[in-house]
């Protein structure tokens, strides 16, 4: 999950160790039967579990976790559901795509970001909850300065009681301009274009010579996670000296794009796996022709290490 779950545990006074990590399989997708079994745990405890977590596009892997079966899980046992849609939400515009999604409709609340997938500028993001009025009912503090009740219009306009800022930019009328002048079909065709990209990068690469795939199988998302194996690793057997090198390829490429001002493209370790490539498509004006700038460019700067 996002480290903002832990950082929420910390300011909201319950402390990180009150978050319960749960297992993921080989795409990064959480395993359903584990969620039950550490919610069964805690319970045993004298834990009171009352959120789970779920992800709509991870971070690094850009994957989906199975909301149906969380879903049956968190009704089975009474606990909030919540989905972090934030980067992977977007894909509901998409007929092709949305059923990703599929289960998101039984969330208790919804963070989305069109700041992300859909381009909104910074900053543009959600929280969509089911209950009609909860957020109002925590957060409101009556202030009198502000929310009187005598007022002459229509008092359900004044929305700031609901949330936890007092003064805030409305972020919304930046999403509602952009529907307007694009439409769902134009989101729709934006995000499409994006995720066509990121397969077209994939198949690029998958099986080409001097790159390896860090999971099996297309990304669901645009995220598309590789190693590029510079000519000195091939043919290498898998020893602590090939890691400790392959560690360090990718950060030398990235400096150097930067150094080059030609690209960028973001790197991380993950769990055992070290650094790798993390190549996200989030841009629609991106083009074939620049993937394969991308690729051209990797192995230009990557040949001699």
């Amino acid at each position: 999950s996002h480290f903002s779950v832990k950082k929420g545990a910390a300011a909201l006074g319950i402390g990180t160790d009150s978050v319960i990590l749960i297992r993921c399989d080989e795409r990064g997708k959480m395993i359903p039967s584990d969620l039950e079994r550490r919610i069964v745990e805690a319970k045993q405890k004298g834990f009171v579990p009352f959120l789970v977590s779920a992800t709509a596009g991870t971070t690094v892997y850009g994957a989906f976790d199975p909301l149906i079966a969380i879903a049956d899980i968190c009704k089975k046992y009474k606990v909030w559901m919540h989905v972090d849609g934030a980067w992977g939400g977007g894909l509901l515009m998409s007929r092709k795509h949305k059923w990703k999604l599929n289960g998101i409709e039984r969330a208790n609340s919804v963070t989305w970001n069109p700041h992300k997938m859909m381009g909104v500028p910074l900053q543009c993001s959600a929280l969509l909850v089911r209950e009609e009025g909860l957020m109002q009912s925590c957060n409101q503090m009556h202030a009198s300065y502000l929310f009187q009740q005598d007022k002459h219009y229509d008092l359900s306009y004044d929305t700031g009681d609901k949330a936890l800022q007092c003064g805030r930019h409305v972020d919304v009328f930046k999403l509602w301009l952009m529907w307007r002048a694009k439409g769902t079909t134009g989101f729709e065709a934006q995000i499409d274009k994006c995720l066509e990209l990121a397969e077209y990068l994939y198949n690029k690469i998958n099986n080409r010579e001097g790159y390896e795939m860090v999971f099996d199988g297309k990304p669901q998302h645009t995220n598309v996670c590789f190693w590029y194996i510079p000519p000195s690793l091939r043919g290498m057997e898998d020893s602590e000296e090939r890691t400790s090198r392959l560690m360090k390829v990718a950060p030398v490429i990235k400096a150097r794009m930067m150094e080059y001002g030609t690209t960028m493209v973001s790197y991380q370790p993950l769990g055992d796996k070290v650094n790798f490539f993390r190549m996200v498509i989030s841009n629609p004006a991106a083009t074939h022709q620049d993937i394969d700038f991308l690729i051209d460019e990797i192995e230009r700067l990557g040949q001699d290490l």
